[in-house]
């Protein structure tokens, strides 16, 4: 099983504040480093001192970490332009040494555009233009060196690039897709997809969505266990009531909605939660979402007292 840390800087973290929680993350023993792509806090926190870019982020943790992987949950097709952002992603695949992983979705946090103009479009337009993008990023990282790449979808148009540069990983990162949609989203994951992330949701509902994603990449003549399965879940992880209490009251959470709907309680509750959701669901990987970070005790007390157990 392997676990990553995941967090969710829109909240409010500088690149120091990131850099510290990837350090801890790596020299604790974790998989990998991953953060969200936003521009703007949710709920009641302050957001200060304001948006860090998830791109500009992971280029600078590539250069100051050496093992852990790093990638997004997820960046958004509505952020940036497709050929401009296969760029960034290979270069800091590039400059990591072959780390990257690219979470990729929709977009869909219309405060956030609202607030830095940008453009939401309706739902099947959204989905129309992430669908080319997909097409397109991942077809300019496949596109063998010395050829050119071209594309004519309704959105989007590239005639005759030179698909460059490549990423450090061949034929391309790891592409992530995720979320609930029943149809297109499963169909997409079959297509394009190495791994399948439900975030945030119950073992039930997992359970149905890699279904559909089995069917889907099924359907398309794919073997379904080439898509990894993988959940994220907020943590809330501590050695006494006391101190599971005072994790959640950080972060604004009721301790039983904590221990019901994440991954709260003892060591060794955490150890059975995350063995009842391997059981259930088939999940290989999980998201620790750590919305503290500052709380760097947390990330080792899982190093050292949940991961061992899970082997």
């Amino acid at each position: 099983m392997d676990l990553r840390i995941f967090t969710e800087p829109q909240q409010g973290a500088s690149y120091d504040d990131l850099l510290r929680v990837a350090k801890a993350t790596e020299a604790a023993g974790y998989d990998a480093f991953f953060r969200s792509d936003h521009y703007l806090k949710m709920g009641s926190a302050d957001g200060l001192p304001g948006p860090t870019d998830a791109w500009i982020t992971l280029a600078g943790l590539a250069r100051e970490t050496s093992r852990i992987r790093l990638g997004t949950l997820v960046t958004a097709a509505t952020f940036r332009h497709p050929g401009p952002l296969a760029i960034s992603v290979a270069q800091v695949d590039q400059m990591s040494g072959g780390r990257v992983e690219f979470g990729f979705g929709a977009g869909w946090y219309d405060a956030e555009h609202a607030a830095y103009g940008l453009t939401l479009p309706p739902p099947k337009e959204r989905f129309d233009r992430y669908a080319e993008q997909l097409e397109i990023i991942t077809g300019l990282w496949k596109t063998p060196v010395g050829s050119t790449y071209s594309f004519a979808g309704e959105h989007y148009t590239l005639s005759e690039s030179p698909a460059l540069p490549k990423p450090a990983q061949s034929p391309a990162p790891p592409v992530i897709i995720g979320g609930a949609g029943k149809k297109r989203t499963p169909a997409l994951a079959a297509r394009f997809a190495d791994e399948f992330n439900l975030p945030f949701t119950d073992a039930e509902t997992a359970v149905a969505q890699f279904a559909r994603v089995e069917a889907a990449a099924a359907e398309i003549g794919r073997d379904p266990k080439e898509i990894l399965r993988s959940v994220a879940l907020v943590i809330g992880v501590g050695r006494s009531d006391a101190e599971v209490a005072q994790r959640a009251s950080v972060i604004g959470r009721d301790v039983d909605e904590l221990r019901a709907n994440g991954l709260a309680g003892s060591p060794a509750e955490v150890v059975d939660r995350i063995g009842q959701w391997r059981e259930k669901t088939g999940i290989t990987r999980a998201y620790l979402q750590l919305l503290d970070l500052s709380d760097l005790d947390q990330i080792e007390l899982i190093a050292a007292e949940v991961a061992p157990q899970l082997d």
